[in-house]
């Protein structure tokens, strides 16, 4: 287990923040050749690789201060807020399944460690970015955990912080890290993969007044 205090995407005081959408559209990973793309959350309409353009921004610059022959391997990016809708009831379920006696409140809070509550998600918003790292073969490094293992599935390895994640994963998400928090991404710590930019969450960790990025339909803001 975990025991430092984290704070969730769900808690009142994330969603409480308010957007001030500034209009920045989604751009494609593709249009910027530093960065590498991995095609396992490919879907028909290319959404997994738009970002807003602030964000892919600073994932450039992060890429930057890597060591020669290591790369930022973008999984995902912008997903339609009915994906991420689907994804959220589905994970309540299953933890619905494993805890029948919790009420539906505390089974939402309890999703929210692995899945954002729709109405909050940066994803949907293309503020937020699943990724990892990799040579320059493509071959990725140890981080500890697969990219997108669940708290049930990984023992809460997933954590950020997890004290069962030594030696070289270790060592490789704080380097993931310093480059990553270095760009001005924020990590939402249940989720070692899982950074952002310009959303809610990243308002709350750093102090900023309000977000710059809210959700948008796929095509909204595309340029």
């Amino acid at each position: 287990m975990v025991d430092e205090p984290i704070v969730l995407i769900s808690d009142p005081a994330v969603v409480a923040t308010p957007v001030v959408e500034c209009g920045e559209p989604l751009h494609d990973v593709r249009e910027q050749p530093a960065l590498r793309l991995d095609p396992r959350k490919a879907d028909a309409d290319g959404a997994y690789s738009k970002l807003r353009v602030g964000v892919l921004e600073r994932l450039v610059m992060a890429q930057a201060g890597l060591p020669a022959g290591l790369h930022l391997l973008i999984i995902e990016g912008y997903r339609p807020m009915a994906v991420q809708q689907a994804h959220f009831a589905e994970y309540e379920a299953e933890l619905q399944r494993l805890h029948p006696d919790h009420p539906p409140h505390e089974i939402a809070v309890l999703a929210s460690r692995y899945i954002a509550p729709p109405g909050v998600a940066p994803h949907p918003a293309g503020a937020a970015v699943d990724l990892t790292l990799c040579t320059d073969d493509g071959v990725e490094l140890d981080l500890g955990t697969p990219v997108n293992a669940s708290p049930e599935a990984s023992s809460e390895a997933c954590y950020f912080i997890s004290p069962h994640v030594v030696g070289p994963a270790r060592a490789n998400r704080d380097l993931l890290a310093g480059v990553l928090s270095g760009a001005g991404l924020v990590n939402y710590p249940t989720e070692w993969w899982h950074w952002s930019y310009g959303d809610r969450y990243w308002a709350h960790a750093t102090g900023a007044p309000q977000a710059k990025y809210g959700a948008v339909a796929s095509r909204t803001f595309e340029g």
